[in-house]
């Protein structure tokens, strides 16, 4: 087989086998876990500002905004302040905000908005949200590091 591997693990050692099939388990389930506080909380945003079907879909660019913004702040505490422990990055980052943050609804944001006899607010959705996106996390990882910076001096 050609996939990829754990050089330090070799699945023919029983020991070593279990060891690394809990520590997935784990991950996946941490993943997961964190996935579903972020959906519910993505939810709870469309149920307080629901978006009709033909109408630009604000709520989803502003979650996706926020949830870039998010993950740019916690990028840089995670990298250049706070040792976190192993399951951190995989529980708020993928998990949390990638639950949050959501490439489906925008997706069937613009199919919507297209069936509806909305093309061009589809296609300045479709663009928005990738530059809104990029600046939110690029804005929010220089800001929060300019900030550590400033308190590190």
């Amino acid at each position: 087989m050609n996939e990829p591997r754990d050089p330090d693990v070799d699945l023919h050692v029983p020991a070593q086998r279990r060891e690394w099939s809990r520590g997935q388990l784990t991950l996946v389930a941490t993943v997961a876990l964190g996935g579903g506080v972020g959906a519910t909380a993505r939810y709870g945003a469309s149920l307080l500002w629901p978006t009709a079907p033909d109408s630009f879909p604000w709520t989803t660019l502003a979650v996706n905004a926020v949830g870039c913004a998010v993950i740019g702040v916690f990028m840089v505490v995670i990298t250049d302040v706070w040792a976190a422990h192993r399951l951190v990055r995989p529980f708020f980052g993928t998990g949390v905000l990638g639950g949050f943050t959501t490439f489906s609804t925008y997706a069937v944001d613009i199919q919507q908005l297209v069936v509806h006899g909305r093309a061009a607010a589809g296609l300045a959705y479709m663009a928005a949200t990738v530059c809104v996106a990029l600046a939110s996390v690029w804005a929010a990882a220089a800001a929060t590091r300019r900030l550590v910076d400033g308190r590190q001096r």
